[in-house]
């Protein structure tokens, strides 16, 4: 078959796929399945993907890492997130279920608290809209379920954020679900470094650097004043979750103090360290805690190239560079 007939096959199993997908409600799409698409797709139509990418004029979009290490796999070290069930469609109240399979097959039981709790899930849709951060209850069998309701129909990702007690270390493991409503894509297109929650205002300071750690500053305020008693939310000040627009790929966040104690209020300011991997946007969500209510922030920041920066901060030592 040339190679013409063989991109009109693989056009015409892509809208039978994608047809599927957006009649069938509440469908999971294993990683490995998603592989298997990339692989059996004819070579000309990798070389004009990457072609388009490298086309584009706005960030880039390219992982410099691989899909473990950013959240995006459901497999990682030989554990395992699988979605057993949700709700069909929008405005449906169901039950959300998940489970974490180990190395030999059987559900995980025994994990170890983080951020004092045992599995962190965030669930968020394509375009950035819809964030939760959510605790499900996990019975004897290692099933984890939480009750839900979908807001708006689209893709959903969902990263189990969790640490198994055998070996101690973080793992985040990710899978999607496609839901049937209503979808009116909002990306945030441009940055967005203040925006206001519930009465509160949030602001975000400082620069993302593409591969280096960047320090931002978070500010609530409240009515023109500073709000300074934030209370402990996750054994810290706030809880920050940051996602590259596109793929969506999950960044660890760290406070600069990881704990606080549980009478403790502060304020304005909450400070985080932040790796930002690639040149691209990123979605930012604050999670902070007042008065025993959590509420949640959400801003954009997009990451520069580290050298370009320097020379656009320093351009009389660059010209200096140069005469020598």
């Amino acid at each position: 078959m040339n190679a013409p007939a063989r991109l009109g096959v693989y056009g015409l199993i892509l809208a039978a796929v994608f047809t599927v997908a957006g009649l069938t409600a509440s469908v999971v799409v294993p990683e490995e399945t998603v592989q298997s698409w990339i692989e059996e797709a004819p070579e000309d139509q990798h070389g004009a993907a990457a072609n388009d990418a490298q086309r584009h004029d706005g960030p880039s979009q390219t992982p410099d890492l691989d899909a473990s290490s950013m959240g995006l796999a459901s497999a990682q070290e030989g554990y395992q997130l699988s979605i057993t069930s949700a709700p069909a469609e929008q405005g449906t109240l169901g039950e959300l279920s998940l489970v974490v399979t180990g190395t030999e097959g059987d559900p995980v039981t025994d994990f170890e608290l983080s951020h004092e709790q045992e599995l962190h899930l965030i669930v968020v849709r394509a375009d950035g809209e819809h964030f939760r951060h959510v605790h499900p209850d996990r019975n004897t069998d290692g099933v984890w379920t939480i009750p839900w309701e979908w807001p708006a129909g689209g893709s959903y990702r969902l990263y189990a954020d969790f640490v198994p007690a055998d070996t101690g270390e973080a793992v985040t493991l990710s899978s999607t679900v496609q839901v049937a409503g209503d979808y009116t894509p909002a990306p945030a297109a441009e940055p967005v470094t203040e925006t206001t929650v519930e009465g509160f205002r949030v602001s975000v300071e400082g620069e993302l650097l593409a591969g280096k750690t960047s320090e931002l500053t978070l500010t609530v305020t409240r009515g023109d004043e500073p709000v300074t008693d934030l209370e402990p939310y996750l054994g810290a000040l706030g809880h920050l979750v940051a996602l590259r627009e596109g793929d969506l790929a999950y960044l660890h966040v760290h406070p600069h103090r990881d704990t606080a104690h549980p009478d403790e209020t502060a304020g304005p300011e909450i400070t985080f360290e932040v790796t930002a991997p690639t040149v691209s946007h990123y979605l930012l969500y604050l999670d902070f805690q007042v008065d025993g209510e959590v509420h949640t922030a959400a801003l954009a920041l997009t990451a520069t190239a580290a050298d370009e920066d320097a020379a656009q901060q320093n351009p009389d030592q660059e010209a200096e560079d140069d005469d020598h």
